[in-house]
Protein backbone atom coordinates (compact mmCIF):
# COMPACT_ATOMS: atom_id res chain seq x y z
CA UNK A 1 0.00 0.00 0.00
CA UNK A 2 1.36 3.58 -0.74
CA UNK A 3 1.95 5.87 1.49
CA UNK A 4 -0.88 8.07 0.25
CA UNK A 5 -2.82 5.06 0.59
CA UNK A 6 -1.99 4.54 4.44
CA UNK A 7 -2.44 8.00 4.61
CA UNK A 8 -6.03 7.48 3.59
CA UNK A 9 -6.99 4.67 5.60
CA UNK A 10 -5.28 5.88 8.98
CA UNK A 11 -8.29 7.62 10.01
CA UNK A 12 -10.88 4.69 9.24
CA UNK A 13 -8.24 2.30 11.34
CA UNK A 14 -7.73 4.30 14.45
CA UNK A 15 -11.38 4.39 14.30
CA UNK A 16 -11.96 0.97 14.66
CA UNK A 17 -9.48 0.55 17.18
CA UNK A 18 -11.23 3.47 19.25
CA UNK A 19 -14.97 4.39 18.18
CA UNK A 20 -15.16 -0.17 17.03
CA UNK A 21 -13.98 -1.65 20.16
CA UNK A 22 -17.30 -0.10 21.84
CA UNK A 23 -19.44 -3.09 19.77
CA UNK A 24 -17.64 -5.14 22.44
CA UNK A 25 -18.52 -3.48 25.54
CA UNK A 26 -21.81 -5.09 25.81
CA UNK A 27 -19.35 -8.04 27.26
CA UNK A 28 -18.46 -5.52 29.71
CA UNK A 29 -20.61 -4.85 32.77
CA UNK A 30 -23.35 -1.89 32.80
CA UNK A 31 -25.84 -3.18 35.76
CA UNK A 32 -26.28 -5.63 38.58
CA UNK A 33 -29.11 -8.12 39.02
CA UNK A 34 -32.48 -6.72 37.38
CA UNK A 35 -34.94 -8.95 40.17
CA UNK A 36 -34.07 -7.51 43.14
CA UNK A 37 -34.09 -3.59 44.49
CA UNK A 38 -30.35 -3.35 45.53
CA UNK A 39 -27.65 -0.71 44.03
CA UNK A 40 -23.72 -0.31 44.19
CA UNK A 41 -21.83 3.02 44.95
CA UNK A 42 -18.92 3.64 43.07
CA UNK A 43 -15.77 6.03 43.37
CA UNK A 44 -13.37 6.73 40.75
CA UNK A 45 -9.99 9.16 40.40
CA UNK A 46 -8.90 8.37 44.27
CA UNK A 47 -7.31 7.94 46.28
CA UNK A 48 -7.60 11.72 47.83
CA UNK A 49 -5.65 12.55 50.55
CA UNK A 50 -8.30 15.18 51.71
CA UNK A 51 -11.67 13.85 50.62
CA UNK A 52 -11.49 9.91 50.40
CA UNK A 53 -11.14 9.54 54.40
CA UNK A 54 -13.72 11.60 54.41
CA UNK A 55 -16.26 9.92 52.27
CA UNK A 56 -15.05 6.49 53.68
CA UNK A 57 -15.83 7.96 57.57
CA UNK A 58 -19.38 8.27 56.07
CA UNK A 59 -19.69 5.50 54.67
CA UNK A 60 -18.62 3.71 57.98
CA UNK A 61 -21.74 5.41 59.81
CA UNK A 62 -23.80 4.15 57.41
CA UNK A 63 -23.22 0.63 56.90
CA UNK A 64 -22.50 0.85 53.28
CA UNK A 65 -19.75 -1.13 51.26
CA UNK A 66 -18.62 0.68 48.22
CA UNK A 67 -16.25 0.42 45.33
CA UNK A 68 -13.44 2.31 44.55
CA UNK A 69 -11.30 2.78 41.54
CA UNK A 70 -8.26 3.97 41.99
CA UNK A 71 -5.82 5.95 39.95
CA UNK A 72 -2.34 3.73 39.97
CA UNK A 73 0.00 7.01 40.67
CA UNK A 74 -2.12 8.05 43.07
CA UNK A 75 -2.15 4.63 45.11
CA UNK A 76 1.68 4.78 44.99
CA UNK A 77 1.59 8.20 46.75
CA UNK A 78 -0.96 7.15 49.24
CA UNK A 79 -0.46 3.55 50.01
CA UNK A 80 -1.64 3.88 53.44
CA UNK A 81 -5.10 5.21 52.25
CA UNK A 82 -5.55 2.34 49.72
CA UNK A 83 -4.47 -0.14 52.62
CA UNK A 84 -7.81 1.35 54.72
CA UNK A 85 -10.19 0.96 51.92
CA UNK A 86 -9.28 -2.55 51.33
CA UNK A 87 -8.90 -3.22 55.49
CA UNK A 88 -13.18 -1.53 55.70
CA UNK A 89 -14.07 -4.51 53.17
CA UNK A 90 -14.54 -2.28 49.92
CA UNK A 91 -13.50 -3.35 46.62
CA UNK A 92 -11.00 -2.74 44.58
CA UNK A 93 -10.97 -1.37 41.17
CA UNK A 94 -7.92 -0.03 38.34
CA UNK A 95 -8.72 3.09 36.70
CA UNK A 96 -5.44 2.76 34.82
CA UNK A 97 -2.16 4.57 35.85
CA UNK A 98 -2.53 7.91 35.14
CA UNK A 99 -6.22 8.86 33.40
CA UNK A 100 -4.77 9.13 30.15
CA UNK A 101 -8.16 8.40 27.65
CA UNK A 102 -7.63 4.81 25.73
CA UNK A 103 -8.54 7.02 22.55
CA UNK A 104 -4.94 8.85 22.36
CA UNK A 105 -3.02 5.28 23.37
CA UNK A 106 -1.63 2.43 21.14
CA UNK A 107 -1.69 -1.40 22.61
CA UNK A 108 1.82 -0.74 24.16
CA UNK A 109 0.83 1.65 26.16
CA UNK A 110 -2.67 1.07 27.00
CA UNK A 111 -1.07 -2.44 28.39
CA UNK A 112 1.08 -0.18 30.75
CA UNK A 113 -1.80 1.70 31.84
CA UNK A 114 -3.69 -1.33 32.89
CA UNK A 115 -0.56 -3.05 34.34
CA UNK A 116 1.10 -0.40 36.02
CA UNK A 117 -2.12 0.58 37.75
CA UNK A 118 -3.21 -2.87 38.83
CA UNK A 119 0.37 -3.41 40.30
CA UNK A 120 0.33 -0.33 42.08
CA UNK A 121 -3.16 -1.00 43.70
CA UNK A 122 -2.27 -4.46 44.27
CA UNK A 123 1.17 -3.08 46.32
CA UNK A 124 -0.32 -0.90 48.04
CA UNK A 125 -3.84 -2.89 49.00
CA UNK A 126 -2.08 -5.83 49.81
CA UNK A 127 -4.44 -7.35 47.42
CA UNK A 128 -4.82 -6.98 43.61
CA UNK A 129 -7.78 -5.00 42.42
CA UNK A 130 -11.08 -6.95 41.41
CA UNK A 131 -12.37 -4.75 38.75
CA UNK A 132 -11.94 -2.26 35.91
CA UNK A 133 -13.30 0.70 34.80
CA UNK A 134 -11.24 3.14 31.67
CA UNK A 135 -11.14 6.42 32.03
CA UNK A 136 -14.33 8.57 30.88
CA UNK A 137 -15.65 5.37 29.76
CA UNK A 138 -13.13 5.23 26.81
CA UNK A 139 -12.22 1.94 25.39
CA UNK A 140 -10.10 0.79 22.48
CA UNK A 141 -8.81 -2.61 20.83
CA UNK A 142 -6.09 -3.31 23.03
CA UNK A 143 -7.65 -3.00 26.27
CA UNK A 144 -9.90 -6.25 26.66
CA UNK A 145 -7.02 -9.18 26.13
CA UNK A 146 -4.80 -7.45 28.75
CA UNK A 147 -8.43 -7.44 31.21
CA UNK A 148 -8.67 -11.10 30.06
CA UNK A 149 -4.94 -11.86 31.08
CA UNK A 150 -5.70 -10.06 34.60
CA UNK A 151 -8.99 -11.42 34.85
CA UNK A 152 -9.95 -8.52 36.49
CA UNK A 153 -14.08 -7.89 34.32
CA UNK A 154 -14.64 -4.16 32.87
CA UNK A 155 -17.53 -2.44 35.21
CA UNK A 156 -18.90 0.64 33.93
CA UNK A 157 -22.39 2.24 35.10
CA UNK A 158 -26.05 2.78 34.75
CA UNK A 159 -26.17 5.96 37.00
CA UNK A 160 -23.73 8.83 36.44
CA UNK A 161 -24.92 12.14 38.57
CA UNK A 162 -22.09 13.92 37.73
CA UNK A 163 -20.09 13.37 34.55
CA UNK A 164 -17.24 15.46 33.13
CA UNK A 165 -18.83 18.89 33.46
CA UNK A 166 -19.48 20.51 37.25
CA UNK A 167 -23.11 19.20 38.37
CA UNK A 168 -24.31 21.22 41.55
CA UNK A 169 -25.17 18.86 44.80
CA UNK A 170 -29.14 19.20 44.44
CA UNK A 171 -29.14 18.50 40.37
CA UNK A 172 -26.62 15.56 41.13
CA UNK A 173 -29.43 14.39 43.63
CA UNK A 174 -32.26 15.09 41.70
CA UNK A 175 -30.55 13.03 38.37
CA UNK A 176 -29.79 10.47 41.19
CA UNK A 177 -33.76 10.32 41.96
CA UNK A 178 -34.96 10.07 38.54
CA UNK A 179 -32.08 7.26 37.20
CA UNK A 180 -31.81 4.74 40.30
CA UNK A 181 -33.38 1.31 39.35
CA UNK A 182 -32.82 -2.20 40.03
CA UNK A 183 -28.97 -3.50 39.69
CA UNK A 184 -27.97 0.32 39.49
CA UNK A 185 -24.46 1.12 39.29
CA UNK A 186 -23.57 4.32 40.62
CA UNK A 187 -20.43 6.12 39.34
CA UNK A 188 -19.41 8.75 41.43
CA UNK A 189 -16.23 10.75 42.33
CA UNK A 190 -14.20 11.30 45.23
CA UNK A 191 -11.01 13.15 43.86
CA UNK A 192 -11.19 16.62 41.51
CA UNK A 193 -11.03 14.98 38.38
CA UNK A 194 -13.34 17.66 37.00
CA UNK A 195 -12.65 20.59 39.49
CA UNK A 196 -14.13 20.45 42.98
CA UNK A 197 -15.89 17.45 42.40
CA UNK A 198 -14.88 16.11 46.27
CA UNK A 199 -16.49 18.76 47.76
CA UNK A 200 -19.57 18.69 45.84
CA UNK A 201 -19.91 14.98 46.06
CA UNK A 202 -19.14 15.48 49.98
CA UNK A 203 -22.05 17.51 50.21
CA UNK A 204 -24.58 15.37 48.68
CA UNK A 205 -23.81 11.91 49.43
CA UNK A 206 -25.48 12.03 53.06
CA UNK A 207 -28.58 12.67 51.45
CA UNK A 208 -28.15 10.15 48.04
CA UNK A 209 -27.82 7.44 50.33
CA UNK A 210 -30.75 8.34 52.16
CA UNK A 211 -32.71 8.89 48.83
CA UNK A 212 -31.73 5.36 47.80
CA UNK A 213 -32.79 3.81 50.98
CA UNK A 214 -36.28 5.63 51.14
CA UNK A 215 -37.39 4.13 47.78
CA UNK A 216 -36.69 0.60 48.89
CA UNK A 217 -32.97 0.15 48.14
CA UNK A 218 -30.56 -1.60 49.50
CA UNK A 219 -26.72 -0.70 48.82
CA UNK A 220 -24.60 -3.64 48.77
CA UNK A 221 -21.00 -4.16 47.07
CA UNK A 222 -20.43 -4.35 43.72
CA UNK A 223 -19.09 -7.53 44.74
CA UNK A 224 -22.61 -8.97 45.43
CA UNK A 225 -24.72 -6.97 42.97
CA UNK A 226 -22.79 -8.24 40.12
Amino acid sequence: MSAAAWLLAAPALWGAYTWGSHLLTPGCVWRGRRAERAAALTFDDGPDPGYTPAVLDLLSREGVTAAFFLIGERAARAPELVHRIAAEGHDLGNHTWSHRSFWGLGPGATAREIRDGHAAIAEAAGRAPRFFRPPWGKTNLAMFPVLQDLKTPCVFWSVQPEGRRAVPPAEQLRRAAARTHPGAIFDLHDADGVPGAGPRLLEALPELIAQVRRDGYRLVPLRELL
